[in-house]
């Protein structure tokens, strides 16, 4: 008996499989795409969540998949939370599937409606079209049938081999003892952990109740139960996770324990009043499913107004913790599966691209302030964030490969060649950044200290560095070719004070009043300043090439000046006064 048992269970998770997968085949890479654009309402993410887990019947599968979309930024966490709600509801329609093994053999006319038959029927037509079928869609609806003739299969074992504990005293006793609420939630909790499914565990509780020995009682805490086992996949799945990702991991769990504490409560206090007569009825399959779904459908439509309070609890249990942006690098959006939606790989590449703008920009910032101010725990961030950039040129330089090749529009082309050249200019960015912070180090280190007049000349030009670097990066994230302008003026002036600088420092050490070392890193940190400038008019460069057709900076700087001959000079004037360097 407990050999054919494990055989129905074995069969009936095997079909559940094939008939997910299958489905999941048939409708391609549509589902994640409407997860991912269909929810921004909690009501849509409801609907949505229970219609897509009714389709591959598991909440836990539909549920690891959301977590992956918020562990890598597509959805919030916030919109997780309806999608969860209705994947619990959704997850029921297995046991309504189970429901047709049950139905009775009877003579003619209605015999073509049994469970034997229509399985019958159902294996025939789905290897057919497993073997013979050209078409892969035809190909997978022949593995979606083959798997429901299975998990029908798997069904009619289990209650074969559960028929001889019709009268089984050892069995009847323990069936008994589950009436009480808090054992029968328990053994529902452990079921499902141990069977991972709560589609399956239902499915065997439903087997068990052809024996006539469970009553509502009993089933009712295991129904309830079962729904706070099958949260143990999803949790699995908030390893290696972000911590929305966790978040979101968590709040299944949470709302299964919610739903579980509503139905203790509510059906027993109730029932302490009212005494339902259904609470003393003999449970058969039909009516698992029917508890389930109702229990199901009941509890997480009360929670669906309180959206707003489960995501105020899920962030006081696992709490943001005050991070800086550069710690948390958006590499998650990265992944391979999106390429098969090149729009939505699209999408996701242009948020870390930005991201890696603002690091950039961030870096330069910090590397700057070190000269003027130097600390170990400042020179420490700009290190590990010029690190953190490196990975950015290596991995979104390969994923942007990879989309080119995935079949983008000819304007995201474009756009994704634009930012396979600006991975490393901002990268190069980063590493002058470093070189300036390496610098203000040794000065730091060596006790060695600029003139005061060297450090008024260094703090105009920094200053200028850092507004070129700003609308560099602003300009590129907003493609705002008209402003991206304002850095060719704002790079001649730069080049022009750097040279200043330096021809004012060999006067003051032909004077003295400048020592050798002080001297040789005054040149390399006005070099790196140089060099960032430089890179700035590259990438304002490539910002203009999509909009005007240009490819070569001096031919468009010449072309520039001569046509906006006024604009120009008003901004070169405007930025010679703004960083006028005092006598």
């Amino acid at each position: 008996m407990v050999l054919n048992l494990l055989c129905g269970v074995a069969l009936f998770l095997y079909g559940m499989s094939s008939m997910g997968d299958g489905l999941k085949k048939v409708a391609g890479n549509k589902l994640e795409l409407i997860l991912y654009k269909l929810t921004n309402s909690p009501l849509k993410g409801f609907l949505l969540g229970t219609a897509v887990t009714a389709v591959i019947q598991s909440s836990s599968a539909a549920c690891v998949m959301v977590v992956g979309f918020v562990n890598s930024g597509m959805m919030s966490v916030s919109q997780a939370i309806g999608v969860i709600l209705g994947a619990n509801i959704g997850t029921s329609i297995t046991g309504w599937i189970i429901c047709l093994s049950y139905l009775p053999n009877s003579g003619g006319f209605a015999s073509f409606f049994s469970s034997a038959t229509i399985t019958a029927v159902v294996a025939i037509i789905g290897i057919l079209l497993k073997m013979f079928a050209k078409k892969d869609t035809l190909i997978h609806l022949g593995t979606i049938m083959l798997g429901f003739a299975v998990l029908m299969t798997g069904m009619s074992t289990m209650s074969g081999a559960v028929s001889p504990l019709r009268s089984n005293p050892a069995f009847i006793n323990i069936m008994t003892s589950l009436n009480n609420p808090v054992l029968g939630t328990l053994f529902g909790i452990a079921f499902a952990a141990l069977l991972q499914s709560a589609s399956a565990a239902v499915g065997v509780l439903q087997a068990l109740a052809t024996t006539g020995a469970i009553g509502f009682g009993a089933a009712f805490p295991m129904v309830l139960g079962i729904g706070v086992g099958a949260s143990a996949p999803v949790l699995l799945a908030a390893l290696g996770a972000n911590k929305n990702g966790q978040r979101t991991s968590f709040l299944y769990l949470i709302v299964a324990t919610i739903g579980m504490i509503m139905g203790l409560i509510g059906f027993y206090g109730l029932d302490t009043f009212f005494h339902f007569p259904f609470a003393d009825m003999t449970m058969d399959p039909f009516a698992i499913a029917i508890t389930n779904t109702a229990y199901r459908a009941l509890t997480m439509t009360l929670m669906l107004p309180a959206c707003g309070l489960l995501e105020k609890l899920i962030y006081r249990l696992i709490p943001e913790v005050q991070t800086d942006e550069e710690e948390k690098p958006e590499f998650d959006l990265l992944e391979d599966r999106f390429l098969s939606n090149p729009d939505v790989a699209y999408e996701q590449s242009m948020i870390v691209m930005n991201g890696m703008a603002k690091k950039a920009r961030k870096n330069v910032d910090r590397s700057l302030m070190l000269i003027e101010s130097y600390s170990s725990e400042g020179y420490k961030k700009v290190a590990e964030l010029e690190q953190t950039l490196n990975k950015y040129e290596d991995k979104l330089g390969s994923y942007l490969m990879k989309l080119t090749s995935a079949g983008v529009s000819e304007e995201q082309g474009q756009v994704i060649n634009k930012a396979l050249q600006a991975i490393s200019d901002f990268e190069k960015l980063s590493d002058y950044a470093l070189n300036i912070a390496d610098t203000a180090k040794m000065m730091h280190d060596a006790k060695l200290t600029f003139t005061l007049n060297a450090i008024d000349e260094l703090t105009v030009v920094s200053t200028a560095v850092d507004e070129m670097v700003d609308i560099t990066v602003s300009g590129f994230i907003e493609n705002d070719v008209r402003n991206i302008k304002r850095v060719f003026p704002l790079k001649e002036l730069i080049a022009m004070n750097c040279n200043e600088i330096k021809k004012r420092h060999v006067l003051r050490l032909r004077s003295g009043e400048c020592h050798t070392q002080p001297g040789l890193a005054l040149y390399d940190l006005l070099n790196d300043m140089l060099h960032i400038a430089d890179h700035c008019a590259s990438l304002a460069l490539d910002i203009i090439k999509m909009d005007e057709k240009e490819f070569n900076l001096h031919r468009f700087l010449r072309r520039y000046q001569e046509e906006t001959e006024n604009e120009y000079s008003d901004l070169l004037h405007d930025y010679e006064v703004k960083y006028s360097i005092q006598l």
